[in-house]
């Protein structure tokens, strides 16, 4: 699979799923770590392994199933992505962005990202849920970033505005849903760094400095991709542990814990996820 991606490889995969159902859904979700199991919710499920579409790339971590679902979500057509492919994994920011542009191809106009995070904020607790408000996006700054190289003009503008790239008025639904829930979600900045290491008492510190309340190794590459072709977002983090600049003497990080803590918040999260997907605009 080459490092780039083009218009013909988008349209092959799009034209490949395309083969497996007429539905075209205005709604995506991309579900993180440990998280997948929100596919489960959706009604006449079309389920498609992602090594039968072309130049899609394959996960290679724990907690990333590999599939699409495709059917009806609260009576809205709805294509979700279980698990996704990291920067880390060996894929370019081109390839692991390659779902957001097929999923826009088939008729995406809204995306519903979530993820599984650290908590910087020394606020938050593990099973938080923090609504995306804006993000630090490392790689990006460092020259990984997945609109590098020629512009596609048919898919967006040269120079994409990022001033609001998770949506205003899909945050506000969302608090207002959580409330119907009787719980107040997080509102925070989503730290973007590559991994897979985990981040280290002085990297923690320095982004708490910088502003972020969680961290992780995923999202802004799609929130870019989708924003560049002018599609909604919501993100959505999952607390699953706390990342502190200042931790107890022989705490050690561990996908394990992101995946067990995820389990634990999956029913407060499937919850809210139907509350929006019933009264998106």
């Amino acid at each position: 699979m080459n490092d780039t991606i083009s218009r013909d490889q988008i349209e092959e995969a799009a034209a490949a799923v395309r083969q497996h159902t007429d539905v075209q859904p205005s709604l995506g979700l991309i579900l993180g770590s440990g998280l997948s199991g929100l596919a489960d919710e959706v009604e006449n499920p079309v389920i498609i392994s992602v090594d039968q579409i072309p130049h899609w790339p394959t996960s290679t971590v724990a907690g990333h199933s590999g599939r699409i679902v495709i059917g009806q979500l609260e009576g809205r057509d709805v294509l979700v992505l279980q698990g996704r492919v990291h920067f880390y994994e060996g894929y370019s920011m081109q390839q692991i962005t390659l779902p957001v542009r097929v999923m826009q191809a088939l008729g995406m106009q809204t995306l519903i990202v979530t993820n599984a995070a650290g908590g910087i904020n020394a606020s938050f607790t593990p099973g938080d849920l923090m609504l995306i408000s804006n993000h630090l996006n490392f790689p990006g700054m460092a020259g990984f970033n997945p609109l590098r190289g020629p512009n596609d003009d048919t898919a967006g503008p040269r120079f994409p505005d990022m001033t609001e790239p998770y949506d205003l008025e899909l945050r506000q639904l969302a608090h207002e849903v959580a409330a119907s829930l009787d719980f107040t979600p997080r509102e925070g900045v989503y730290s973007f760094v590559a991994g897979p290491s985990y981040e280290t008492p002085a990297e923690l510190l320095f982004l708490r400095n910088a502003g972020g309340d969680a961290v992780g190794m995923s999202t802004v590459p799609s929130v870019i991709v989708a924003r560049h072709a002018g599609v909604r977002v919501l993100g959505i983090s999952t607390i699953t542990n706390m990342a502190i600049p200042d931790p107890e003497p022989g705490t050690v990080q561990s996908h394990e814990e992101v995946l067990e803590t995820g389990k634990i918040v999956i029913p407060r999260l499937t919850a809210l996820i139907h509350g929006v997907v019933a009264n998106l605009p």
